[in-house]
């Protein structure tokens, strides 16, 4: 009896033994995409890993593509290759100049060991929960040691990598690796505590100017001090190279501070005239060389 037979007597038979083919079939094979990583378990307990993250990899080297494993008996159980977040909850902290501070800020892992994260969480989800109160008790105790200002200087930067630090000790349990820690907001409670905050900046950046307006001062009269020893010395070289040359100098500066334009304005800034005999000592100079 040829097979084309069979089926026509046992049309529902072979129907429903074509399905159940295909439905191993499609069992049988997954398709792994480049974003994610596979854990097949088997009977409960892992069995291998399918594109697993490889630190420098370039993307599309992986072994993503078509997957083969046994149907019923294997569990396939994915895990994203990409970097994930997980928010923090706005926490209280107290600074080290007592100062409250609402405090939200976030993290960023990757799953880089799959085979421990399915031992010790199961789910992706279980991580960012189990991190979540890691992240905001590593924030509290770094903040907890600076002072408010510290979040808004170059010294911010040192205080994240010290929360991330401190935040990949206990995310390698899981399997993952922190990628980046970041603040978003920094804020002083509405109210009393917020002025008086600005109260104590406002007056330490006051006292801070003074002193650099006084370190300024103290400065240019040293400058001015040097300048004036510079130049006496100059004049006194000029005097002992030449006595006449330097009695002339002088007389000139006096006469153009006094007649020419250097001559200071009066109160009305007005014109003067000055009455001297040509016999005044003052005007040596215009007599010529004796």
């Amino acid at each position: 009896m040829s097979i084309a037979t069979r089926v026509a007597r046992n049309p529902i038979a072979y129907a429903i033994l074509g399905v159940v083919l295909i439905v191993l079939v499609l069992s049988s094979f997954s398709i792994v995409p480049e974003t994610r990583q596979a854990v097949i378990v088997r009977f409960g307990e892992p069995d291998r890993i399918v594109n697993r993250y490889q630190p420098g990899e370039t993307f599309g080297s992986g072994s993503a593509g078509l997957m083969a494993h046994i149907p019923f008996v294997d569990q396939v159980v994915w895990i994203d290759r990409r970097i994930q977040s997980v928010e923090m909850e706005r926490q209280q902290v107290l600074s080290t100049d007592q100062l409250r501070l609402q405090v939200d800020a976030f993290a960023r892992y990757r799953i880089v060991d799959p085979l421990q994260m399915y031992i010790s969480a199961r789910t992706e989800e279980r991580v960012s929960e189990a991190l979540r109160p890691i992240l905001a008790s590593s924030l509290r105790n770094e903040l907890g040691r600076r002072p408010f200002a510290a979040l808004l200087s170059p010294e911010r930067g040192q205080v994240m990598d010290n929360i991330q630090d401190s935040l990949n000790l206990a995310a390698r349990q899981y399997g993952a690796e922190i990628v980046d820690v970041r603040i978003k907001r920094a804020d002083l409670p509405e109210g009393q505590p917020l002025e008086s905050a600005y109260r104590r900046m406002r007056s330490a950046r006051e006292q801070e100017a003074l002193t650099i307006e006084a370190q300024g001062a103290k400065q240019a009269q040293i400058i001015r001090a040097e300048a004036d020893a510079e130049a006496a010395r100059t004049y006194a070289e000029a005097f002992g190279a030449d006595p006449d040359f330097y009695d002339f100098y002088r007389a000139m500066e006096s006469y153009r501070a006094t007649f020419g334009i250097d001559r200071p304005a009066g109160p009305d800034d007005g014109e003067a005239a000055i009455v001297m005999s040509p016999d005044n000592e003052y005007l040596r100079q215009f007599r010529g060389l004796r």
